[in-house]
This record gives structure tokens, C-alpha cells and sequence, in this order.
């Protein structure tokens, strides 16, 4: 295995042997993270799409446009994983990247087959995951997810083979509240949630993850009254009752032109006081990565400007309000018109505001 995690001064080595702009990188938690990262999510189960996503971040990479890589287990049935670990471990062999300098987050949660193996999904389900014992059959949600520990300790252990690392620098819980909180209520989800993040903590000592958070769909981007909705401070108050110096400081969620809530949406409430989730994760110490920058492409046909591409557009609403995008790409002309981000100088407020018609002066 790799050995190793993202460190402040190997993400600095990275930003400083590229010549990165400072104006594309972000100090999280001592880390020198680029303002945009990878996303490894949609694409065929097949060799040939493997080739594509190692060859993406080598690119990505390479050039210094990106440090981060995002992916999770069920990404095209663990192969995702796989091949981001075969691109890292070819660049580390020739020299051209050190583990350090990069930051790989993971998601568990959700069922998935092997796309190695010519099995259904539900007869992997049964002969790897059932039959040896590690979930029972009423551990598994109607949203094809499961809590159980022993299940959440499997998947990591084969996100780590998979990803051949040692440490995966965040692993992300995958949508839990959407998919548990119809069938054990949330009371008894919260109650689950704490365990998972007693799990994680356990993994951090034992050196196997290095931070942990929650990766949701919905659940930052609702109203309070919705079943599905949590409250950061809630969640980071949970955490600090596990370990005082804990390890939950990334959430990732759907972010763009149209999904504009984490920006519009004043659904956080800290000691009475309300915020959107960009401005409550801040003051708070959480980090955020979103999702579906592009809104897996369909935003290309909606938007225009003639100083950017309709991609490089709407990269950057996301990231001038101080999140991390994360871009799904693996088409090369894909990867080289995106990673011009590097390049351009993300939209001061006013930009922001005669763009979109978004007011950013609230964020901190």
C-alpha cells in the first residue's frame, strides 16, 4: 500500500513545484488544497473508461491544476476507486507526484457490486456481504444503504485495497439521512449517526482515515420542517461529544446556478441565529466540497458569457464563494478546458452579483 496521507508541507511542495496561483488555492486545515478538484463519479464500468480517468489525473495533476480527487466505493461498482489508485501509484513510480501532495476523499454507505466479478449486484450482496456475516438482511435501508459498523469497517477496508492507500485523507458517509431516515426515523438515525462517528474516530487513531463527514444530497440544502434536513451545528456539537479534537470537518453537497441553496437558503441555525450552509460551515470549521458543478453537463446548454466557456462559468459561481468544486472529467479536451481555472481569478462580489443576481457580502 501507499503509504502516507496529504500533509501541510507536501501540499505546499505541490502548490510551490507547479507555480500554482495563490488566488487557485485554499489553507484547509493546514492543507494547500487547489479551489477545484476531481470527481470520479459517472462513466462505464469498462477498461476503457479506466484508462480515461487515469489518464484525467495524470493531467490534472501533472499541470497543477488540481491536488484533489474525490471518488467513492460504489463509483462504477469500486472500479473508480481502482483506477485511482493505479494513476497514483504510476505517477509516485516515475517520480512525478508524492503522496503527500495530494488529498483523496472516499464515500461508504451505499451497496455495491464489483464490477470485477460477473455477479448481481444482490447475489454479491448475499454471497460477500450476508452469507459472511458482516450485515443481516434488515441492516439494509430501502435506499439500498446500510449503517451497520462491521459493514461501514468492510468498505473501508476495501476502499483502502482498492485505492491501494494506507490512509484515505476523508472518508465521506454517503447520503445517509435520504436514505435511512424514511425507515428508522430520526430520532434512531441520529442515534446510528453517533456510533458511525465513534467508528471514525477509531479509524483515525488506528491511523486509517485521516478526516471524516458527511457527503448529502439533500439534507443541507432543505427547509427545517423537512424529514430529511439536518443542522451543521447539531452535527459538529455531536462530534465534539465523540472526541473534543474531532475529526468531522468536510460535508459535501449539490452546489450550481440552479441548486443554489447552500448560498440562497437560510436553513442553519447556530445558538438562534440563521445562516445558509456556506456561511454557517465557516464559522463553524467545516470545510465543504460540492457536487454537480455542471450539473453532469446539462448546465452547458443553459448558460453563456462571452469572457468563459459555459463550463469555466459554472465552475466558478461554485468556487468564488470560497467552496471546492468538484468536476467530473475524464474526456482529455475535457480535462484541459477545465483545468484553465488555474488561470482565472475567481468573481469578486460585484462580478458575483451582476452574473447571477446573488448577494456573497454575507459570506464570511
Amino acid at each position: 500500500m501507499i503509504e502516507g496521507y496529504a500533509t501541510s508541507k507536501g501540499t505546499k511542495r505541490f502548490v510551490d513545484r507547479l507555480n500554482v496561483k495563490e488566488m487557485h488555492v485554499r489553507t484547509i486545515n493546514g492543507l494547500y488544497l487547489t479551489s477545484v478538484g476531481m470527481g470520479t463519479y459517472l462513466g462505464r464500468a469498462s477498461k476503457e473508461e479506466d484508462e480515461m480517468i487515469i489518464n484525467a489525473i495524470k493531467i490534472s495533476l501533472g499541470g497543477g491544476a488540481m491536488n484533489v480527487i474525490d471518488t467513492a466505493i460504489n463509483y462504477r461498482s469500486q472500479r473508480s476507486e481502482r483506477a485511482i489508485g493505479k494513476a497514483l501509484n504510476e505517477m509516485i513510480n516515475d517520480g512525478k507526484i508524492s503522496r503527500d501532495e495530494v488529498f483523496i476523499s472516499s464515500k461508504n454507505g451505499y451497496l455495491t457490486d464489483d464490477a470485477d466479478l460477473n455477479m448481481d449486484i444482490w447475489k454479491y450482496v448475499q454471497s460477500r456481504l450476508i452469507n459472511t456475516g458482516i450485515i443481516n438482511p434488515e441492516d439494509i435501508s430501502s435506499g439500498y444503504h446500510c449503517m451497520k459498523i462491521s459493514y461501514l469497517e468492510d468498505q473501508l477496508e476495501r476502499s483502502r485495497r482498492n485505492l491501494d492507500l494506507e490512509c484515505i485523507d476523508l472518508m465521506y458517509l454517503h447520503n445517509p439521512m435520504e436514505s435511512q431516515v424514511y425507515d428508522v426515523g430520526r430520532e434512531k438515525f441520529m442515534e446510528m449517526l453517533r456510533d458511525v462517528f465513534e467508528f471514525y474516530e477509531k479509524k483515525r487513531e488506528e491511523g486509517k482515515i485521516r478526516y471524516y463527514g458527511l457527503a448529502t444530497w439533500n439534507s443541507f440544502r432543505v427547509k427545517e420542517d423537512h424529514i430529511e434536513y439536518l443542522n451543521l451545528y447539531d452535527l459538529v456539537n455531536m462530534a465534539k461529544s465523540v472526541r473534543e479534537d474531532h475529526g468531522f470537518r468536510f460535508i459535501q453537497l449539490p452546489f450550481n446556478i440552479t441548486m443554489n441553496e447552500a448560498l440562497t437558503l437560510k436553513n442553519q441555525s447556530i445558538n438562534g441565529d440563521k445562516f445558509n450552509i456556506i456561511d454557517a460551515a465557516v464559522r463553524l470549521g467545516i470545510s465543504i466540497f460540492t457536487s454537480v458543478p455542471l450539473m453532469q453537463g446539462r448546465l452547458l446548454k443553459m448558460i453563456r458569457y462571452d469572457r468563459l466557456t459555459p463550463a469555466l462559468l459554472a465552475i466558478q459561481f461554485a468556487r468564488s464563494t470560497g467552496v471546492i468544486p468538484l468536476v467530473g472529467q475524464k474526456r482529455e479536451e475535457h480535462v484541459r478546458e477545465n483545468i484553465k481555472i488555474a488561470e482565472i481569478e475567481p468573481f469578486d462580489s460585484k462580478e458575483f452579483k451582476e452574473l447571477f443576481g446573488y448577494d456573497m457580502s454575507s459570506l464570511l
